[in-house]
């Protein structure tokens, strides 16, 4: 008799559930949801999340926040984010490679891949490398020059051991032979903010956080870490174009939500975000941050990751860096 009542009770909630899950997941989002980002205001991550979060809020009807965590390379936020509840109300815009890269430099995480489900890239965008305008180089050549000359004096910014814009250094200095001093920062902003002031003397940044001290004559470019030249920076030749083969360093913005948020939900912000991508307003204001617009599907960034663990793997193995 027992079983019986359990077997009945069984088909009622199979036939129950996937109607009430429907009803939640399609009138999703029903209160404010919680963007968690790892970068600092004005960084190249909370850029993309302030142009982003007002029209996922149009076009879905509640209002999406940002929540600013900057620091430890990222993994504070990274943490936070992992660790909240699975309902859709907190997503995570990964902002550049750290999430690809901590792996392979911290050896315990508080969280992992697996930790997160992926729903889209959103933009992608190369690193320039800029210098303070009192040093005496106007190019890629004199500066590797001037470099080579001052072993271990001159410096770079990062946003924290692990981080894209340190690997990039480091790969500089393992195609290069010279030798540079890392200076890691809780974000971008604070670092720009120094080679501004002159205490430090280079920094990879996304054009995000660069193109504007650039034009203001703030902070001198010197080259582009990609393979072709920015169209809001036309001028300004690719570090290939100017002898460095092969190297590629830049930052990618990315939507997450917790492993466990419901796959509908999953869709439901994919293709919202694919609406607010399409609005030639936000194209042409990620297009002038030196950056291009994303969109790809919740599998194809996940390959995305995939792949960029593989490719700075080599890097942090040729570079010597150990896990700590």
């Amino acid at each position: 008799m027992y079983l019986n009542r359990l077997v009945l009770m069984l088909l009622i909630s199979i036939n129950l559930t996937p109607p009430a899950f429907s009803q939640m997941t399609s009138d999703y989002p029903l209160r404010p949801v919680r963007v968690v980002n790892p970068s600092s205001l004005g960084g190249g991550g909370d850029v993309v999340a302030r142009i982003l979060t007002p029209e996922l809020s149009r076009l879905l009807g509640q209002n999406f926040y940002v929540d600013n965590h900057p620091g430890a390379a990222n993994i504070i936020a990274t943490e936070i984010a992992a660790k909240a509840p699975a309902d859709g109300y907190t997503l995570y815009l990964a902002a550049t490679g750290t999430f690809v890269t901590n792996p392979l430099v911290y050896a315990k995480l508080p969280y992992s891949l697996s930790s997160f489900q992926t729903i889209s890239n959103v933009a992608d965008a190369p690193f320039i490398l800029s210098i303070h305008p009192s040093l005496p180089a106007l190019n890629f050549k004199e500066l590797l020059n001037l470099a080579k000359q001052q072993p271990g004096q001159l410096t770079y910014a990062s946003f924290g051991k692990g981080s894209t814009p340190h690997l990039a250094g480091e790969m500089l200095q393992v195609l290069t032979g010279i030798r540079l001093i890392h200076v890691p920062y809780k974000g971008s902003a604070p670092g720009m903010a120094d080679l501004i002031g002159g205490n430090i003397t280079m920094t990879f940044d996304a054009g995000m956080a660069s193109i504007a001290q650039i034009r203001a004559k703030r902070i001198r470019p010197i080259g582009v870490a990609a393979s072709k030249r920015l169209d809001v920076l036309s001028d300004l030749p690719t570090l290939e174009e100017q002898g460095l083969k092969q190297f590629y360093a830049g930052s990618w913005y990315g939507f997450m939500a917790p492993a466990a948020t419901p796959r509908p939900i999953i869709v439901k912000v994919y293709e919202t975000l694919i609406k607010a991508l399409h609005q030639p307003r936000v194209e042409e204001r990620i297009h002038n941050l030196g950056a291009s617009v994303g969109g790809s599907t919740p599998e194809a960034f996940f390959a995305q990751i995939q792949a960029e663990q593989l490719r700075w793997a080599e890097v942090v193995n040729k570079a010597g860096i150990k896990p700590e």
